[in-house]
């Protein structure tokens, strides 16, 4: 498997796009040694790409059904299985590693997050909470990165990841729309399939306000300043965008416009909170 067609299955630049998410923890602690900085970003890039391996793995039956996924590189077979479980094997050995190199606690917790990275691809075979099972997945980003710095456990990280859980969970709910009647068809579960398009447009509303919520809160708390208020502010705006989208009548274009204002939001936070820290 060659490097272009293997940064293409686990869509590398979601992994650029994910990276801010660990990084916003270890600012929030303080920003941490350049030593730090280098294993939360191995341990981030390795949990991205164990996760999109597994997912691409385990799913690779339903994308060969699904007439949006039947294009991806194992169902159309220019990349064999065994190779990818292997990616995600090392993946995970590297994400572990880091975990050591970092602290206990960081490498004690790698080990249920390997569990999450792999389990959460069976989740929507069987419960409609799949999305919110993959926003606590996105949110031990932050968590973890925080725990990077200070090796212990405190309020600060748990609402960064609830930040990161209700927004993921809310925009995965979107994005479960265009695929209603497939996952209808072949008994996935969904909150789009479970409650209908317009109780899960609320109810992805809803997480985006306790998300945007939890990001004021978590400033309040750790008494950031003006640059990094700026960034909530325009997160807010995109935040709002994305659900006026969501309500499009074409939501296989609005999906795509949703994603590509989303790429926004993880460096506008790491940027306002990163310039937060270090000049004021």
């Amino acid at each position: 498997m060659d490097f272009k067609k293997f940064s293409e299955l686990i869509m590398i630049e979601q992994t650029l796009f994910a990276l801010p998410f660990a990084l916003l923890g270890v600012l929030f602690a303080g920003g941490g040694t350049i030593g730090i900085w280098f294993w939360v970003i191995i341990a981030m890039a390795a949990a991205r790409t164990a996760g999109m391996s597994f997912n691409r793995v385990i799913d690779a039956g339903i994308d060969a059904k699904n007439p949006r996924t039947r294009d991806r590189l194992i169902p159309k077979g220019e990349v064999q299985p065994k190779m990818v479980w292997m990616a995600a094997v090392i993946s995970s050995l590297v994400l572990i590693g880091a975990s050591f190199m970092l602290n206990r606690l960081c490498f004690y917790l790698s080990f249920p997050a390997v569990f999450m990275l792999f389990t959460y691809s069976y989740f929507k075979r069987f419960s409609a909470s799949s999305h919110f099972y993959l926003g606590f997945v996105e949110a031990a980003a932050p968590i973890g990165g925080y725990i990077a710095v200070t090796g212990e456990f405190a309020r600060v990280p748990f609402v960064l990841g609830l930040v990161i859980l209700t927004w993921i969970a809310g925009l995965d709910i979107v994005y479960a729309i265009q695929d209603m009647e497939f996952d209808i068809k072949e008994n996935l579960h969904s909150i789009p399939v479970r409650v209908g398009k317009q109780r899960a447009l609320f109810i992805s509303a809803v997480c985006y306000i306790v998300s945007i919520s939890a990001l004021v809160y978590a400033g309040f708390l750790t008494h950031k300043n003006i640059f990094y208020w700026a960034a909530v502010v325009s997160v807010g705006m995109i935040f709002f965008y994305q659900q006026c989208l969501a309500r499009s009548q074409n939501i296989a274009l609005a999906v795509k416009i949703f994603f590509k204002a989303n790429m926004f939001i993880s460096p506008i936070l790491f940027i306002g909170t990163f310039t937060d820290v270090f000049f004021l």
